[in-house]
């Protein structure tokens, strides 16, 4: 699960290239949820292990393990800017301001997370399941950053260096066996899809949390401090050179830490024993490429950060003074983006529940036994080229619906437009 970025208020001191990259992201992300809900796993190719994880080596394809990593990008670019449009968003208030609408936003991210979202996703009236994706963690790293965003500048930069290049430790062996697999750890940290209570979907109401937090909030925070590079003081071509020297350094870092297989991810590259390989699509140097590009998301990695938010400095300066038909185009999801978010889960499940019975399956299967998401019987769903399909689908009906909202938003001024 691939998930979105915040709007926050609209402000004078919008950024177009920021609107543009944020739009992108958010184009790619519905792919990874297209995917979640329509692919369909070739049985001779693996199975349903395929349709579970496109990132195992195992027993995917180079094209669905891209149709996968490309949207890694998202997430991280989402957090990363939400603390980017803080910092702006800071320059017209006080910090007792910002701090008090930090707080009130990031619990109202939190109940739509679970309420409007989660439904988004299950079409279950019962409301038996919470998932804490990207919302959540956005929203709850909002909580604590409204408590902390009236320290020094130089403090918050401090923070979210350690937090970001820190974290990582908690990885180590003796540690994860002491803390992992209980629920504040996980949490606050260790969740991979977690599910509790840990009986699986027997019962009655579970919490699956997706995205742990602390590592989100010091990606917030770093963005939060990024934001300077967008003072109106700074000349743009300055911000040019240091983006792309961010950039390359991240970059090169990202590197760095896949070869020397130590510290920075949980999972080191390996390169294939075409002898003993258990996969079966991926041979010699295209198992060895993935493997070093295949960096760990739950929680996100030290590689995994610098990986994707050094890209997105790189597409940040590329796109600095850029005008033209297509960022036009991208623009128009990244000023909208969570009316966008919202609305693209409800788009993409009514088409799944048109598919549902398009393929011949009845009421009776629209729930199955110990799965709390309705309409995603055994068997339903199509290969990538339908999945492809569908995305193209969703994001351009969405786009008169952004445009048609943004307009909206930036002539009127009501209360309630401060929260989509």
């Amino acid at each position: 699960m691939t998930e979105p970025t915040v709007s926050l208020p609209a402000t004078r001191n919008r950024v177009q290239s920021i609107d543009i990259l944020r739009g992108i992201v958010m184009v790619i992300m519905a792919l990874d949820h297209v995917r979640d809900f329509f692919f369909k796993a070739d049985v001779s190719g693996g199975g349903a292990s395929v349709a579970m994880d496109p990132t195992n080596l195992a027993t995917t394809t180079p094209l669905l393990f891209f149709t996968r990593w490309i949207t890694h990008f998202c997430a991280p670019t989402f957090v990363f800017l939400a603390g980017t449009s803080i910092f702006l968003m800071g320059t017209n208030k006080t910090k007792t301001e910002l701090s008090a609408f930090l707080v009130k936003r990031g619990f109202w991210l939190i109940l739509v997370e679970v309420i409007i979202i989660t439904f988004g996703w299950t079409y279950n009236f019962s409301f038996n399941l919470m998932i804490l994706q990207v919302i959540w963690a956005i929203g709850i790293s909002m909580v604590f950053f409204g408590l902390l965003v009236r320290l020094p500048y130089w403090l918050i930069f401090a923070l979210g260096i350690i937090i970001v290049f820190g974290h990582n430790i908690l990885d180590a062996p003796d540690i994860k066996k002491q803390l992992a697999g209980s629920f504040i750890p996980d949490l606050l940290y260790y969740s991979q899809f977690s599910i509790y209570p840990q009986d699986k979907m027997a019962g009655s109401h579970h919490i699956i949390i997706v995205y742990a937090f602390i590592p989100w909030l010091g990606v917030m925070m770093l963005g939060y401090c990024f934001g300077r590079l967008y003072a109106k003081t700074v000349n743009p071509s300055w911000r040019k050179k240091i983006l792309l020297l961010l950039g390359s350094v991240l970059i090169l870092l990202f590197i760095a830490i896949r070869l020397l297989k130590g510290y920075g991810d949980p999972f080191p590259m390996s390169v294939e024993d075409p002898v003993k390989s258990p996969s079966l699509h991926l041979h010699g140097f295209i198992y060895s490429l993935l493997s070093f590009l295949n960096v760990n998301k739950y929680p996100p990695s030290l590689a995994f950060l610098c990986m994707t938010i050094g890209t997105a400095m790189l597409v940040l300066a590329l796109l600095e003074n850029v005008q033209n038909r297509i960022t036009s185009f991208f623009r128009v999801y990244g000023r909208v983006p969570m009316f966008y978010y919202i609305l693209h889960f409800y788009i993409i499940h009514t088409v799944a529940v048109a598919v549902f019975f398009a393929q011949g399956f009845t009421t009776k299967d629209i729930s199955q036994p110990g799965n709390p998401f309705f309409f995603k019987p055994e068997g339903f769903g199509f290969g990538l080229l339908g999945v492809y399909l569908v995305w193209l689908f969703v994001f351009l009906v969405l786009y008169p619906l952004c445009k048609i909202y943004d307009r909206y938003k930036s002539t009127h001024q009501n209360w309630w437009l401060k929260y989509l």
